[in-house]
């Protein structure tokens, strides 16, 4: 809670989720998770205790706070200024935790307003709840479980913890009962005002007085939900369990007062009124599954001179790995790459241009600077003429991950030869300070996500048409392929993969979706990249049911940073993506399809580390549906983020590292719901390239406070704020080594190494990082050794190989390398070990309370070593004058202490 000095009112926060309040997803109306509107009453009668309001005089709910499957949501209760006699405004207001980067009041939703007042009535009211039960009042013998067995048939699914009603009663219009919190959660109820549960379970006597088959239009059941409450007041906090009673008080509504098993009173409430909320409301409260998470990519003009008059920058082009050899490295480093080779040929040469620069101890402090042209959708889909180039995109992008600062890319118009144009474009790029960039003609600009328009409009589905999914038994083809017979009305698939119905769970899945509804299911085996292969599946379509829609899940990963692919890794990863999808296109242009869709990859935007491969090949894709849409055929390349799976292409240890730096980037996995949500909604959408990637916006804002800043792709979502000043790298870590021996210098090195490493395991701390535990061992692979790499050069400013963690096996090993690069042998600075050994001795002994030395047994000894006491020294004894005392090395001074002067009279 923070004070509002401007007003004199309060605000309240707090985060909800199904994480640390488990209790409330015993709470759904219409299948969807909401806090129940007694839970509102709680927040804002505990900010009326803040502010001496022990009235909640009004409080009318105007939307349902939903507590999303994952993740949590933020929660503000404001109570305003008193007015003149006292009263002041209250309202709740949440915002889903992962959709909170965007600042402003249009992020949040407010779900209650009302009026706090300090006037309480009598305690009670007039009702005694001593005597119980009521006299005249008749026991309704009501099967409790039958009752929320029916409450669940009308839309309401209460579990165990809202299932608090015990026994009814009856006297006229009145109705009693006893309600009471299940053992599990009385030690909770000391927590609250009154726990939201158990008011609720209170109101379920309600059904008793409105009857609970009250249907709506149509005959179906109502759902109704408290609406608004009117003098509301809490005499008695940590109930857990409640007397009620329930009696009309106008129409829709009800008068509610508690009491708790001594009779005394516990709340009252003069007004109650419930208000029906159909199906369609809750949807639209709980909002699409991943509504927030479609983006495209715009490319957005830059502030910058197309053509600055500042002079050129050293620079020299290298088309191959022999044009790095050379007695003077320029500072930029440009290589070209465009042509008439295809994807896999330039790929690759960018390749290995990019591994022996990479390689190469001597061009650590060059720029690499890649340059395409057309690859890129800068100015439209029609300008894309070079998919090969948008593949080197991919790859560079990964380089770029892997190799923060060092390496640029630039897509232009410009003739490939023209020496002066290709000058002036690097001067402007060097200006423009953007990793990725697009000069066309005389503007500059770079590619920013941002929100995707979404469309409600379903894109239909042709019920005789055929729908082919490759990839179609795997994990994600088989997902899709459920959801196209379920939500789409598919009715003949072919499902294409490599071992076709010999794949695991093949027969099972066209089982399955049989049962779901679908008239034929046909599962083949088929390398989509061999053309012929995928020409006679196409060709087996039957006439009758006519191909209309391809579907491309397909696709394989062989992660391996920059340094470890090569031409055959490459081509591994291509095949299923670049060739099959170049075969997909070429032999369906005659066919009157309604749908063309290839699952790409947000890797190809992003630039993974350790991907370099996948993302070339996604990047690929990219392009591919881009110069497809410009011909008028359809296409749509879908450009995912992470889905949460267990099995399939992103599983293994390689995809938890991929998943532990995707959270901490701000990227988090897309359950199944929610990515069939977004797949939806693209194909609804009228862009060639849309992004479905689930963003934490926050943490964005978070690590670019303390980190590098925000990533370029994000700086329309998350515009750049202010960073925390910082040294620069190594800096703070010289000053701290100076004046420590060799071993403190090493041990805190060490302590720096395991603090990293644990950061990049995601561990909590470093303490389960053993100084002598094999990287290997610990579980690291080439994607966390850059990572680490990464972390450790810009905390210590030293230049490290990718390979790190396999040159110095353990973090002892690293340790000493990276003393060995900062403090080199015999540098000044370095003091002997007993030097440092003395000083912090004689340090202790000045500093230390007398108490310390007295309970160590060593006052005594000292006191006399100092010759405090009056007399002289024994004979024999060393001089313990001040002076001489000053002249005893770290042996005398302990020698002495512990009184063994004969060590010192020989």
């Amino acid at each position: 809670m923070v004070e509002v000095p401007e007003t004199g009112g309060v605000l309240c926060t707090s985060r909800l989720s199904l994480r640390t309040h488990p209790w409330l997803a015993d709470h759904a109306v219409g299948g969807v998770v909401l806090v129940p509107g007694t839970g509102l009453v709680e927040l804002a009668v505990r900010a009326g205790d803040e502010v001496g309001c022990g009235m909640l005089d009004e409080l009318v709910i105007e939307a349902p706070l939903v507590v999303p499957e994952q993740g949590g949501v933020r929660v503000q209760v404001a109570a305003g200024g008193p007015d003149d006699e006292g009263a002041r405004t209250v309202a709740v207001y949440s915002v889903r935790e992962d959709a909170a980067g965007d600042i402003g009041s249009a992020a949040w939703t407010r779900h209650a307003t009302g009026t706090l007042t300090p006037a309480v009535p009598a305690a009670g009211g007039t009702f005694d709840f001593t005597a119980w039960p009521p006299p005249g009042a008749e026991r309704v013998e009501a099967d409790v479980d039958a009752f929320y067995s029916g409450l669940t048939e009308k839309g309401y699914t209460y579990g165990p913890v809202f299932q608090g009603l015990r026994a009814v009663w009856r006297r006229g219009d009145e109705v009693y009962a006893e309600v009471a919190l299940p053992d599990g959660q009385r030690a909770e109820a000391a927590r609250f005002g009154i726990h939201p549960a158990l008011l609720d379970a209170a109101l379920h006597a309600n059904g008793f007085v409105t009857p609970a088959d009250a249907t709506a239009s149509g005959g179906a059941p109502r759902t109704v939900l408290p609406f608004a409450w009117n003098r509301l007041a809490l005499h008695a906090s940590g109930a857990s369990a409640l007397r009620v009673r329930v009696a009309p008080s106008g129409p829709d509504a009800v008068a509610v007062q508690a009491a708790d098993e001594t009779g005394a009173p516990v709340l009252t409430t003069e007004s109650l009124v419930f208000r029906a909320v159909s199906a369609e409301q809750l949807e639209a409260a709980a909002g699409a599954p991943g509504a927030d998470a479609l983006f495209r990519v715009e490319w957005t003009d830059l502030a910058v001179p197309a053509r600055s008059g500042g002079p050129a920058p050293a620079w020299a082009r290298v088309a191959t790995p022999a044009d790095l050899v050379g007695d003077s490295v320029p500072e930029l480093l440009v290589v070209p790459a465009d042509g008439a080779d295809d994807a896999l040929e330039r790929t690759d040469r960018v390749l290995g241009v990019l591994q022996a620069w990479l390689a190469d101890e001597g061009l650590v402090d060059s720029r690499l600077v890649v340059v395409t042209r057309g690859a890129v959708p800068a100015a439209g889909e029609d300008t894309v003429t070079d998919p090969a180039g948008a593949a080197v995109w991919g790859l560079v992008r990964a380089a770029q991950a892997e190799n923060p600062d060092r390496i640029t890319l630039i897509d232009t118009d410009m003739p490939p030869a023209d020496d002066e144009s290709l000058a002036a474009l690097l001067t402007t790029a060097a200006a423009a300070g953007e990793p990725q960039l697009a000069l066309h003609g005389t503007t500059v600009r770079a590619p920013r996500l941002v929100r995707a328009a979404t469309a409600a409009a379903d894109p239909g589905w042709d019920p005789d048409g055929t729908v082919l999914v490759t990839g179609g038994t795997g994990s994600l083809g088989a997902l899709l392929a459920r959801h196209l017979v379920e939500r789409h009305g598919v009715r003949h698939l072919l499902l294409a993969s490599r071992r076709g119905p010999d794949a695991g769970g093949a027969r099972d899945l066209v089982a399955e979706l049989t049962a779901l509804g679908a008239t034929t299911v046909r599962v083949a085996a088929c390398d989509i990249a061999d053309r012929d292969a995928l020409a006679a599946l196409l060709d087996s379509v039957p006439d009758e049911h006519p191909l209309t829609a391809v579907l491309h899940t397909a696709g394989v990963l062989d992660d391996g940073v920059i340094g470890t692919l090569d031409r055959e890794r490459l081509a591994h990863v291509f095949a299923p993506k670049v060739a099959a999808v170049r075969h997909l296109d070429e032999l369906t242009r005659t066919r009157d399809l309604t749908t063309f869709a290839v699952f790409s990859s947000a890797s190809g935007l992003f630039g993974s580390a350790g991907q370099g491969n996948y993302a070339a090949a996604n990047a690929w894709l990219d392009a591919a549906m881009a110069r497809r849409r410009a011909a008028g055929l359809p296409a749509l390349s879908l450009a995912w983020g992470p889905w949460e799976q267990t099995t399939g292409m992103t599983a293994g240890a390689e995809a938890a590292a991929r998943t532990r730096g995707n959270r901490r980037g701000g990227i988090l996995p897309l359950t199944p719901r929610e990515g069939l949500a977004l797949f939806d909604a693209a194909l609804a959408g009228d862009d060639p390239l849309l992004v479905p990637v689930k963003l934490d916006l926050r943490a964005v804002r978070a690590e670019a406070a303390t980190g590098p800043g925000v990533p370029p792709l994000l700086r329309q979502l998350v515009p750049a704020g202010r960073q925390s000043a910082r040294a620069a790298a190594g800096d703070g870590l010289l000053r701290r080594l100076a004046g420590l021996d060799r071993d403190r210098q090493e041990a805190l090195l060490l302590d720096v190494v395991r603090g990293h490493v644990a950061g990049v395991l995601g561990h909590t701390g470093a303490d389960g990082v053993g100084a002598e535990t094999a990287f290997k061992d610990a579980g690291f692979d080439s994607l966390t050794s850059v990572e680490l790499r990464n972390r450790l050069r810009a905390a210590t400013g030293v230049n490290l190989s990718a390979t790190v963690v396999f040159d110095y096996p353990t973090p002892l090993a690293l340790a000493r390398h990276l003393h060995g690069a900062l403090v080199p042998e015999g540098a000044a600075g370095q003091r002997p070990a007993a030097e440092a050994d003395e000083e912090r001795l004689r340090h202790a002994l000045i500093s230390l309370p007398l108490e310390r030395f007295r309970e160590a047994g060593l006052l005594d000894a000292l006191v006399e070593l100092a010759a405090l006491e009056p007399g002289a020294p024994a004979s024999g004894a060393p001089d313990t004058t001040p002076g001489a005392l000053a002249d005893l090395d770290v042996d005398d001074l302990v020698h002495l202490a512990l009184g063994d002067s004969e060590s010192l009279e020989g």
